[in-house]
């Protein structure tokens, strides 16, 4: 799928994101749409992560980790979008209602977004579904800490906004 990153200009931004969390790179987790109002991801099927091997179906963590990184790069993206900053924003809560299992051999897509954000939580919700988001596998409400981008390091501001990020041993001599 070609994204158009002039119509959801935080994909890339939110694709760092997600690149940033070892278990999402591990399950090969791509954001296909990011902007101030939704995050779109998709989670390719691989037989590693199947939960029940007789019937093929991913194992309901993987779901979960979908959903929860979805609601977090959504949160990500509207703070960005909204306050041009980045902050570290951890999971405080997350509900997941399981509606039915995902059907093997299929992607599996995480729809979320960001519908409120106070001056301490941003408030998310999410659906996870395979061909129509109108037939979820999974629904999902959360809430995020909002912790001050003073809190953010350097590497992991470079690392979202797309800027190299120095060596260990490297020292800048500017000031």
């Amino acid at each position: 799928m070609k994204v158009n990153s002039d119509f959801f200009p935080l994909t890339q931004m939110a694709q760092r994101f997600v690149d940033q969390l070892a278990q999402c790179r591990r399950l090969g987790l791509t954001v296909l749409e990011a902007s101030e109002h939704h995050v779109l991801i998709e989670l390719p099927y691989s037989t590693e992560l199947i939960g029940y091997p007789d019937t093929g179906v991913i194992h309901g963590g993987v779901i979960t980790t979908l959903m929860d990184t979805a609601c977090g790069s959504a949160v990500v993206s509207a703070i960005f979008h909204k306050f041009k900053l980045l902050e570290i924003s951890p999971t405080l809560d997350l509900r997941v209602d399981y509606m039915k299992p995902a059907q093997p051999h299929k992607p599996v897509f995480g729809f979320a977004e960001c519908y409120k954000l106070s001056s301490n939580i941003a408030f998310t919700r999410a659906i996870a579904y395979q061909d129509s988001i109108d037939d979820p596998i999974a629904h999902a409400v959360g809430s995020f800490m909002r912790i001050s981008p003073e809190m953010v390091g350097d590497a992991f501001r470079q690392a979202l906004m797309g800027e190299a990020v120095p060596e260990i041993g490297d020292t800048d001599e500017r000031k």
